[in-house]
């Protein structure tokens, strides 16, 4: 009997320690876990095209709560959360572990931060490390899960090229076409990603009503759709990427699940399409044969020299005209300067331009308007002047030259005697000033005062001379200071000249803010402009290279030269991206205070 009380208590004594090392040993646990607790983000992939998917997922190795995702700027959610918990014990120990997944879409192209989750375990708050995440252009392959893909195996977009080896700026199209099998069933579409078409000059082809039509596609019967048409012209030489045109289209997904009459039930899932960068090769105007007056226009044009008036008094204006109509890049060259009499007063002209876009490219017609003043009376002749332009369709240059213009000029001044010897159809540069020293040479200012006998000052010679001498300096004086200042009244008439074309398009686009592409179309064309005529460039030397190389010579600074470039980049890549008016209205102001600069530098 004492015997099994003995043993009794030994195996209550061991209950005891064995209960007390489980206790010490549960709570040595639930401390290491606590020390040791790790809460990390992991992304699928660092980088990735805005046409791919991206899966994140936050792993924490203890059982936490109050899980708070960050912000996802720049993706849309396409799946997620969902939650999954994972425990097991391996050599006796045990290990946790609970992760949240989501799954996005990239909405734009660019660099992003996938910010800091919060989880709280036992109390205290974990926080994970931040993500950079890259999206690039559409790639051609994207990935992407079984089922979506499968579901899209009848969806196809294509981007047709009218023409692959183009010449420098001759003008090409692109358009953008949906193809859909008949099996396929659609819900919609949204842009996903614009093509950016650097080395072009490009703009788009309003499509006013989408119309579905039947072709085919790979030999099968299809449907299609035109999405987009965007006209380009090349700028440069050698190879040019057209980047592609991403859509995310909602497909119908059949499913096993059956309705009430047994018909096959649809999800709708959404599948990323991009078309394929296009690769065109742009080749060179040819060397030979090119004419020396050949500013870059290539297409089918027409050229004609007019005036409004062929009979006039001097002094009086008369309106000349050059004008290029047709079809090719009407708005990426200059006009001939016209020849004129060197007795003629000639101001820089207005330009003119009647454009439309269409799919074929620019058509309409270009003009400049000279206001031209005739000095002095006789028979004038305007010579002929000639244009040359490059015609891709004969792969050759032609030449067109107006035909000449006799101007009569009757009642007016004589020529000067030093120009006398010079024939009435004399056609030197134009002068936009001409020399004032002869203007009043017709005018007498030499009288026939007599002298009187008499010894008295008042109303003798010497009187009169006194008293008259002040107004008759004036003219001299006038002639002296016109004389004097006549370069600097060149420059700043040439900067007048400059500074009202640029108020002109900038007028324009003042205007059109609210719309988008007509703002910028327009904000572009006056900086272009201005920029051409401040510099005295062509159209073919446009390149940010060389506008900031000869701002820096005129004596630009680097921070003004840095800001118009920075404008002209803002206006390429604001005509295919959406803006608000607060952007459109900060533009114009910067584009005001830029040519402000300029000028105040040079």
């Amino acid at each position: 009997m004492l015997k099994k009380q003995k043993d009794k208590n030994l195996k209550q004594e061991k209950t005891g320690k064995m209960k007390q090392l489980t206790f010490l040993l549960v709570f040595l646990l639930g401390w290491s876990s606590v020390a040791q607790v790790s809460f990390t983000a992991e992304a699928s992939r660092s980088k990735l095209g805005i046409n791919e998917r991206l899966k994140v997922e936050f792993i924490v190795n203890a059982n936490g709560d109050n899980f708070m995702p960050p912000s996802f700027d720049g993706f849309t959610k396409i799946g997620g959360p969902s939650q999954k918990i994972s425990q097991s014990w391996v050599n006796g120990k045990s290990t946790f572990q609970k992760t949240f997944t989501y799954f996005f879409q990239p909405e734009r192209r660019g660099e992003f931060t996938i910010g800091q989750a919060e989880i709280t375990v036992d109390g205290q708050v974990y926080k994970t490390s931040p993500i950079q995440i890259e999206v690039t252009a559409a790639v051609d392959t994207p990935n992407q899960s079984r089922a979506v893909a499968e579901a899209g195996d009848g969806i196809h977009l294509i981007a047709e090229v009218s023409k692959s080896q183009p010449y420098l700026n001759e003008g090409i199209y692109v358009v953008y076409k949906l193809f859909l099998s008949p099996t396929v069933n659609i819900r919609n579409w949204r842009p996903l990603d614009d093509p950016k078409f650097e080395g072009f000059w490009s703009q788009n082809i309003d499509i006013e009503q989408l119309e579905l039509k039947e072709g085919e596609f790979g030999g099968q019967p299809y449907r299609y759709v035109e999405l987009r048409k965007t006209v380009l012209y090349p700028q440069k030489t050698g190879d040019l990427k057209i980047e592609p045109l991403s859509l995310a289209v909602s497909v119908e997904v059949p499913t096993d699940r059956r309705d009430f009459f047994g018909r096959r039930m649809y999800d709708v899932a959404e599948k990323n399409f991009s078309a394929n960068t296009r690769t065109i090769d742009v080749q060179p105007l040819p060397e030979e044969g090119k004419p020396a007056g050949f500013s870059g226009a290539v297409g089918e044009f027409d050229f004609e020299l007019k005036a409004n008036k062929k009979e006039l008094d001097a002094q009086t204006s008369l309106e000349l005209t050059s004008e290029v109509s047709g079809k090719g890049n009407l708005k990426l060259f200059n006009l001939p300067k016209i020849q004129t009499p060197s007795s003629f007063e000639v101001y820089d002209p207005e330009r003119n331009e009647n454009v439309r876009t269409t799919s074929l490219g620019m058509r309409g017609d270009i003009s400049e308007k000279y206001t031209i003043i005739p000095e002095f009376k006789g028979e004038y002749v305007i010579q002929p002047t000639s244009f040359s332009y490059f015609n891709p369709r004969t792969n050759s240059y032609e030449t067109i030259q107006s035909s000449p213009i006799t101007i009569q000029v009757n009642a007016g001044p004589e020529r000067p005697e030093e120009t006398a010897n010079v024939t009435p159809s004399d056609s030197g540069n134009p002068q936009n000033i001409i020399s004032s020293k002869n203007n009043f040479n017709y005018i007498k200012l030499k009288t026939n005062l007599k002298a009187e006998d008499q010894t008295q000052f008042f109303q003798s010679p010497l009187y009169w001379t006194l008293f008259f001498l002040p107004f008759l300096s004036i003219p001299f004086m006038l002639i002296f200071g016109k004389v004097k200042n006549r370069d600097i009244d060149q420059n700043q008439l040439q900067l007048k000249r400059a500074n009202k074309l640029a108020k002109k398009y900038l007028s324009e686009a003042k205007k059109t803010i609210g719309d988008s592409k007509a703002f910028y179309e327009s904000l572009e064309r006056a900086l272009h402009n201005y920029i051409k005529a401040r510099l005295k460039i062509q159209t073919l030397d446009m390149q940010k290279e060389k506008i900031q190389s000869l701002l820096l010579q005129k004596g630009v600074s680097q921070e003004t030269s840095k800001n118009f470039l920075k404008i002209l980049e803002s206006c390429e890549l604001a005509r295919y991206t959406p803006t608000v008016t607060e952007d459109m209205q900060n533009d114009y102001k910067e584009s005001a205070k830029v040519i402000s600069e300029i000028d105040k530098e040079v």
